[in-house]
């Protein structure tokens, strides 16, 4: 995963490096911004607007991307933040929080912790599961 500002937490002492995590709406604002994907998507003419029905027209874009190994771990953590981001902001109670070595995940309410980088990563990659279908089995609960 590369996000800059994770790595930068990870170098700092425990306490400070989970203080990051007290300004939930900047964690989820900065989270959300999953450039590339955003840049791929809208080139396909598919609006991201932070829904379940986007995560449906995500499902359905040819992945061109595993083209470029490069690009491909890039839009596959964008992938993962991206289907974080719409169950933050869908699923009541739902929450960025940190997890395994300061990647983040999205705690919800019951307390469970889903590692959406991790489904993003295999969706890239393979297509499965679809992201729509982490959401729904995610929502669910």
């Amino acid at each position: 995963m590369n996000i800059p500002f994770l790595d930068n937490w990870r170098k700092r002492p425990a306490d400070t490096a989970t203080d990051a995590w007290s300004d939930p709406e900047g964690v989820a604002q900065l989270l959300s911004e999953c450039d590339l994907l955003r840049a791929r998507a809208q080139r396909a003419g598919v609006v991201l607007g932070d829904t379940p029905v986007s995560l449906e027209a995500l499902d359905q874009l040819l992945p061109r991307w595993r083209d470029d190994p490069e690009e491909l771990p890039e839009l596959a953590n964008d992938a993962g933040l991206y289907l974080g981001t719409v169950i933050v902001r869908t699923v009541p109670g739902a929450h960025w929080g940190p997890g395994p070595e300061g990647r983040p995940v999205v705690v919800m309410a019951s307390g469970r912790e889903v590692d959406v980088v991790t489904a993003g990563q295999e969706w890239a990659d393979t297509g499965t599961p679809e992201l729509s279908q982490v959401y729904a089995e995610v929502a669910e609960v």
